[in-house]
């Protein structure tokens, strides 16, 4: 468990190459495995937790040509990928041979996030909605965003019911939203520290235990940026690679191993392992 808002300087202690320099869209772990998706990719990387070795790929039957959003459930032992191109998400189960469930959400699915009665959240770019399925597919809530909410991208719902989400403009704005689609809060220009530019294309979003919240700015070279709650400011986590960090945009916190997974979309599209356990 994280118990702090601020990461102190994160360590990186691996780092995962590309062998074609595909952008990395999202990413997931679930148990000794690391799921990577990247663009243009019909296939799945999965990669060993502890050596970080490619181990193998799977590849999703019907899958289209861009994938936005990964995510695992433990429970259920499946991933959920978003499909862009056909308006769907695929259920991939990960015991009894990889089999494939697919159904029709609303346009443009990009972000996926399993909340804590463990249903898929998917953000429709599209729509301007945020749906809630059960694992089989069936619809519990359609949340309708409303209308200053512009190009949601991810969606997260927090221990409160509310939702955290991104929405990927040039003037960024992460926002937190009931469930009735009404924005209480958002987190931009106004609460960044001096040294931190506003948000511009914010994407994916990773929610700690504890609520705390980081995002990805998409267009700005190397920010993961730590959202702060309690005092509503936003600050960049300092974090070192060898050619600094490329134009983020996959991002996946495993609290259980302590470890921070950013995935580059610019530059040799790493996927960067940065050890986190160390908080204020």
């Amino acid at each position: 468990m994280l118990p702090g808002v601020k990461f102190i300087a994160p360590m990186l202690t691996h780092v995962i190459p590309s062998r074609d320099r595909g952008s990395v869209y999202a990413m997931t772990s679930l148990g000794d495995d690391v799921f990577v998706i990247r663009e243009g990719s019909k296939q799945i990387e999965v990669y060993d937790a502890a050596t970080f070795a490619l181990r193998r790929h799977m590849t999703v039957a019907g899958l289209g040509s861009r994938s936005d959003g990964i995510a695992a459930c433990a429970r259920n032992k499946c991933l959920y990928l978003s499909d862009d191109e056909n308006d769907k998400v695929h259920r991939v189960t990960l015991s009894g041979g990889n089999l494939v469930k697919n159904w029709l959400v609303a346009s443009n699915p990009t972000g996926l996030s399993i909340n804590r009665a463990l249903n898929l959240v998917v953000t429709c770019y599209g729509a301007k909605v945020l749906q809630e399925y059960t694992t089989h597919g069936s619809l519990v809530r359609e949340v309708s965003l409303q209308a200053d909410v512009i190009s949601p991208w991810h969606a997260v719902q927090l221990s409160s019911g509310d939702y955290v989400v991104s929405q990927n403009r040039s003037s960024g704005v992460v926002s937190v939203v009931r469930v009735y689609g009404q924005v209480v809060h958002s987190y931009g220009q106004s609460q960044t520290s001096d040294d931190v530019e506003a948000l511009t294309d914010p994407t994916n979003l990773t929610v700690a235990s504890n609520d705390a919240i980081l995002v990805a700015d998409g267009k700005n070279t190397g920010r993961i940026l730590s959202i702060n709650r309690s005092s509503g400011t936003v600050q960049e986590l300092p974090l070192s690679a060898d050619g600094g960090v490329q134009y983020p945009l996959g991002l996946c916190l495993d609290e259980s191993r302590g470890r921070l997974y950013v995935g580059e979309s610019g530059g040799e599209c790493r996927v960067l392992v940065f050890d986190v356990t160390a908080t204020l």
